[in-house]
């Protein structure tokens, strides 16, 4: 799959794109932040942010179902993609008719390049460098309020939970894990990659002190705190907005002040 670096120096690009589909809903907010609305004529039903897109833009599938013939009636000038999620034989097909950027963000400053390439591209440069600069600020900001945690050794070690039945957590190459750290959590399962499935034993093996849960992509509620807490008896059990901690366009900006205020909430 071509890299958007390619996109860019091999001049494929006479203009701006004009006509952009977006398969990625973090990459979508972010389209909608550097205010390219009459430009994006296509999202994913799971694009839901900003709500006035997700009512009104045509819906091309989802990020795995994406829908050709609905493609090919807007004939896009850009297609953004992802590596992990979307299909890689659908990506293909879509390669042979029409310019795509397959993305492959793991940690905040891939999420800033990201941010930077698409301000090139779309001719919202300014913009862009005006959206990471407020972005850096918050995690400068973030970094200041956990330093003396980690200084002092007060890091606790954690599992975010994606996924129920069976359970799956995060590796040490995802984008969670890098919020993770950012926080100064430590996360058990770093060893591991991408999403591993793990069991309750596990948990306790690795003396899990913090177990977060997620709400996407599986949505975590109280009745699984409730489930979970028995079995799990000497660990601090909580619910957290997952697209805080895993969407890694404009959703940026808001994400330390979370992290911030969830951090107040331990003990």
């Amino acid at each position: 799959m071509p890299g958007f670096p390619d996109l860019l120096y091999t001049g494929l690009f006479k203009r701006n794109p004009q006509r952009i589909v977006s398969l990625v809903p973090s990459i979508t907010e972010l389209l909608w932040s550097l205010q390219l609305d009459e430009r994006v004529v296509g999202i994913t039903k799971f694009c839901v942010h900003p709500e006035s897109w997700f009512r009104e833009k045509t819906r091309v599938g989802g990020t795995k179902t994406v829908k050709m013939d609905v493609i090919h009636q807007l004939q896009p000038d850009l297609i953004i993609a992802n590596k992990e999620e979307n299909v890689k034989e659908q990506v293909r097909e879509l390669e042979k008719r029409y310019p795509v950027w397959v993305s492959d963000v793991n940690n905040l400053a891939g999420a800033i390049e990201l941010i930077k390439q698409i301000g090139v591209v779309t001719g919202t440069h300014v913009k862009a460098m005006q959206l990471i600069e407020q972005i850096a600020k918050g995690f400068l900001s973030l970094k200041h309020q956990t330093a003396d945690n980690i200084r002092q050794g007060r890091i606790l070690r954690t599992c975010y939970l994606i996924w129920r039945d069976p359970y799956m957590t995060i590796g040490g190459d995802t984008f969670i894990q890098d919020m993770l750290a950012r926080c100064g959590f430590e996360n058990v399962f770093d060893h591991a990659t991408r999403y591993p499935t793990i069991d309750i034993q596990q948990l306790r093996d690795a003396n899990c002190e913090l177990l977060l849960l997620s709400s996407e992509p599986y949505p975590f509620k109280q009745k699984h705190i409730d489930e979970l807490q028995p079995l799990l008896p000497d660990t601090k059990i909580m619910l957290v907005d997952g697209e805080l901690f895993s969407w890694y366009g404009s959703r940026l900006l808001h994400a330390p002040a979370y992290f911030a205020s969830l951090l107040q909430q331990l003990p």
